[in-house]
This record gives C-alpha cells, sequence and structure tokens, in this order.
C-alpha cells in the first residue's frame, strides 16, 4: 500500500513538472522503462510534441525580458544568430529613438560620439595664471598643505614625462565635479528646491576634464602599471572627496581649487619643455582641433596651452564655491558661472 501510494505521489509530481524539467524525451522514456502504465501514459504527452526552451519551460512567459528585435537565425537548436542591421533598425524603430543625423557647419558628417558641435568652444587664453587664493582660515591652510603633500609622490613617479602626468591627472581632475554635482542633484531632490545652476556647472567641469583626458589619450598610451595606479588613486580619491563633500562642501571645493593652481604649474612646465625641444610638438589629436575649434595646422604646444586656460577656470569657480560657503550661504543662493571656461 505504502508503495503504491508513492508511485502514485510521484507520477502525479512528474506529470506537473516533467515537460518543465526533462530537456527532451528522452529523460521521460527512462522514467516509463521504470514506472510502469502511469509513466508511459505521461510518455506519450511528453512525446506528442516539440519541447519548448528551457528557459521558457522554468520561467512564465510574463518574467521574460521585453524585447523588440524580431527573431532571427531559423530553427531553434541552430545556435543564436548575431542581429542583423534590419534588426537594429527595427529596435529602433519600435521604441521611437531614431539615431540623430550630426553635421558640421559645412554639411559634412560629425565624426564623434563623444561630444557634439555644440559642445565645442574657442578657449578664453587671456585669463590670469597666477591668481592664487592665500590659505587665512585653518581649513585653508589644511586642503592647501594636503595638495602640496600629494605633489611630491607624483613629482617622483613621472619625472618630467608630462603627457602621462596630464593623463593622471586628468583622471582625478575629473572626479570633483561629478561627486559635487551628484551630491548638488541628490540635494535638490531631497529639499525640493533649485540649484542655482551648480549642478549643471560642476557636470560641466566633470565633462571638460574627462575631454581632456580623452585628449591626452592620444599622446601617451599609458602603460599596464599606470593604469592599476589610476584605478586605486580614483577608488581612494573618490571615496575621500566625497566623504569630505559630505562633511564640508567649503573644504571639498577648496582643495580643487588647489588642485586646479597645481594643473596650471604642471602645464606650465609642460609648455616650457615643449618651447625648449625637450618634447617634440607634434600635431595636435583631431579630437583637440574639434573640440577647441583649433586651427587645422594646431600642435601639441597649442593644445596645452588651451588646457592650461580651462584648469585656471575650474581654480576660480572651485575657490568662488568656497567662498561662497565660508559666507554662510549655499551654492544656489549665487547663480553658477555656467559656461565660464
Amino acid at each position: 500500500m505504502m508503495m503504491m501510494s508513492s508511485r502514485m505521489a510521484g507520477s502525479t509530481l512528474l506529470r506537473h513538472l516533467g515537460p518543465r524539467l526533462f530537456s527532451g524525451a528522452s529523460a521521460v522514456r527512462g522514467a516509463a522503462a521504470a514506472g510502469g502504465p502511469a509513466w508511459s501514459s505521461l510518455l506519450s504527452r511528453a512525446t506528442a510534441s516539440e519541447p519548448a526552451p528551457s528557459h521558457q519551460r522554468l520561467f512564465p512567459v510574463r518574467m521574460a525580458s521585453t524585447t523588440a528585435t524580431p527573431a532571427v537565425g531559423g530553427d531553434r537548436g541552430q545556435g543564436e544568430a548575431k542581429p542583423s542591421a534590419a534588426a537594429k533598425d527595427a529596435t529602433a524603430s519600435y521604441w521611437g529613438v531614431q539615431p540623430s543625423k550630426i553635421t558640421n557647419e559645412d554639411g559634412t558628417p560629425w565624426r564623434w560620439s563623444c561630444f557634439m558641435p555644440w559642445e565645442t568652444y574657442k578657449a578664453d587664453v587671456s585669463i590670469d595664471l597666477k591668481k592664487h587664493h592665500v590659505p587665512a582660515t585653518l581649513l585653508d591652510k589644511i586642503a592647501y598643505w594636503m595638495v602640496k603633500a600629494l605633489r611630491v609622490p607624483t613629482d617622483i613617479f613621472f619625472q618630467r614625462r608630462y603627457g602621462c602626468r596630464a593623463m593622471m591627472l586628468e583622471t582625478v581632475a575629473a572626479v570633483p565635479g561629478m561627486v559635487g554635482g551628484m551630491l548638488l542633484h541628490l540635494r535638490s531632490l531631497r529639499r525640493f528646491e533649485q540649484s542655482g545652476g551648480w549642478i549643471r556647472a560642476l557636470l560641466e567641469e566633470a565633462e571638460n576634464e574627462r575631454m581632456h583626458l580623452m585628449t591626452f589619450m592620444e599622446v601617451a598610451q599609458p602603460r599596464w602599471y599606470e593604469r592599476a595606479i589610476v584605478l586605486a588613486v580614483q577608488g581612494v580619491f573618490f571615496n575621500a572627496y566625497f566623504l569630505g563633500y559630505l562633511v564640508s562642501p567649503k573644504f571639498a571645493h577648496r582643495v580643487t581649487g588647489y588642485l586646479e593652481e597645481e594643473a596650471i604649474h604642471s602645464y606650465t612646465e609642460y609648455l616650457r619643455d615643449l618651447e625648449a625641444g625637450k618634447i617634440d610638438n607634434i600635431p595636435a589629436p583631431s579630437i583637440a582641433i574639434d573640440y577647441w575649434r583649433l586651427p587645422a595646422d594646431a600642435t601639441l604646444k597649442d593644445v596645452v596651452v588651451v588646457v592650461r586656460a580651462d584648469e585656471a577656470h575650474h581654480r576660480d569657480v572651485n575657490h568662488f564655491a568656497s567662498d561662497i560657503h565660508y559666507q554662510g550661504l549655499e551654492l544656489k543662493d549665487s547663480p553658477a558661472p555656467l559656461g565660464y571656461h
């Protein structure tokens, strides 16, 4: 009696789960050989039709991922085919998102996807490069000497390899604007208030610094250990700056202001070596020519000049932001210098 009860329970269980768990009729045949008539009955139903793919058997249809790409590649079991150009077009048409056709002013196709024509500009190279915020308060002095201390290992490691130095510098310089913009964005959402344009201003700074990196990637290719250093430095600096901004935004912006002052100093030394012939003044990368609207015959020296001018503008913006906090105000109380660089 117990054996019959167990057999009937097993038959009932397999009747419900068998079509989902077994990939074909062969597994059910093996069960039928050992299970008698009840299992044979199940075999006849399992072999009547081709089993569905395993992911459709195990998961309900409503849990499947929504897709707009038409099926390609023929019958099941032949392998998954790569989507064709027609399939990609169908996907774009289904979601209503069509690739934009961007052109230059002369009508030729725009060749960059990392920035658009309306994001290009002519750098203001007339900015005062010698301006310096003299540290007065304790926080200012901590920020100043911390940045000075960070310059020592950088000088030791890179020596006068300014191309690699610039590349490393930009991986760090692009962090503060992103962190500040992100935290201001979240603050604006929490408090249901506007930011005075500072979210966009700081994100513009981060994007501008990233474009510096994209430019110097064309000048100096990083080695494997330099890439490893970037990972380590970015991980440490991002988290440290994030916590620092949460605790004291005026301190965080002051640190960034002093970092930009050091960047101006580094690019000035870079220019000296270029002018002295110690570094080849190669033609400017095409990405730099389009981004800063440089002449077609621009050189690396021209690129360093405009990058240095950008850093001077970032210096001013961050010292200005720190001063706003020192006055007991919030950034939203003073209009942001959008497009200042």
